[in-house]
């Protein structure tokens, strides 16, 4: 990888460039202070082709490449809690997040288990509980859900999981977050997917994106990284950093001042 662009308060960004460079690349992509206050931050990692495709055939693998899935390890590593939603869960065959090695003696300075949870967002609960994310997690996984979804479904799922309840008709996203604040979960990552992001973009509680774009034409009806609910007015982001490597662009946006 090669630098283009680096803020001034990123100083370990080009030691972060060197292949594996994993603990450099966590001090660049570490979370505002603010979340050891308890104040939470939310940020998103995606993927997309240079026309905006958030998928290829209906799956992020065709856009990825080796130093994308470097820092999708390191954003998991460095989160507390990865919030999803169940179409993508259903349709990227979502699998627990496993333990880092290199990770663990940060992970245990901070307060923080061995690896995130998972927090899935349905209305439905239309998911499969026999797979390894409810049979095999090493930390339990979360499922977030409204108050009136179907009871035989929500009692299913409170069986393998822990089970959150926030709005009616349709998933509160402020309270489901500010459910996962009150576990101590400040350190927050959405991956999506397109739906999830844009109701969470249109909530207003979205604090970063950190983008991947990879350098090719899709073409077809593939949906954007954001798709599905409005935004009362499009929100500018701020470029914190810009990381190139083979064609590949690793673009880190906020919408505040990183503390």
């Amino acid at each position: 990888m090669r630098q283009l662009i680096s803020p001034s308060q990123s100083p370990a960004l080009a030691a972060a460039l060197e292949e594996g460079a994993l603990a450099a690349l966590a001090e660049v992509y570490a979370y505002p202070e603010q979340v050891k206050r308890g104040t939470p931050w939310l940020r998103a990692n995606m993927v997309s082709s240079l026309d905006g495709a958030a998928n290829l055939a209906g799956l992020s693998e065709g856009l990825s490449s080796e130093a994308d899935k470097r820092i999708f390890g390191v954003l998991r590593a460095l989160s507390d809690v990865v919030v999803v939603g169940a179409e993508t869960v259903r349709a990227e065959g979502y699998r627990p997040a496993r333990a880092r090695a290199e990770f663990q003696a940060a992970r245990t300075a901070a307060g923080q288990g061995p690896a995130p949870a998972i927090a899935i967002v349905s209305r439905s609960l239309r998911l499969d509980l026999t797979a390894p994310l409810f049979t095999d997690p090493l930390v339990p996984t979360v499922v977030i859900t409204t108050e009136d979804a179907p009871g035989a479904a929500r009692a299913a799922v409170a069986e393998v999981a822990e089970l959150v309840t926030a709005g009616r008709g349709e998933v509160d996203l402020p309270a489901a977050l500010a459910a996962l604040t009150a576990r101590g979960w400040t350190r927050q990552l959405t991956e999506g997917g397109p739906r999830l992001l844009a109701q969470l973009a249109a909530a207003g509680l979205l604090d970063e994106l950190c983008l991947s774009l990879a350098p090719l034409l899709a073409a077809g009806d593939s949906p954007r990284i954001t798709h599905g609910a409005a935004m009362a007015e499009a929100e500018r982001m701020r470029l914190v950093s810009l990381i190139e490597q083979k064609g590949f662009l690793f673009a880190r946006y906020c919408r505040t001042a990183v503390s």
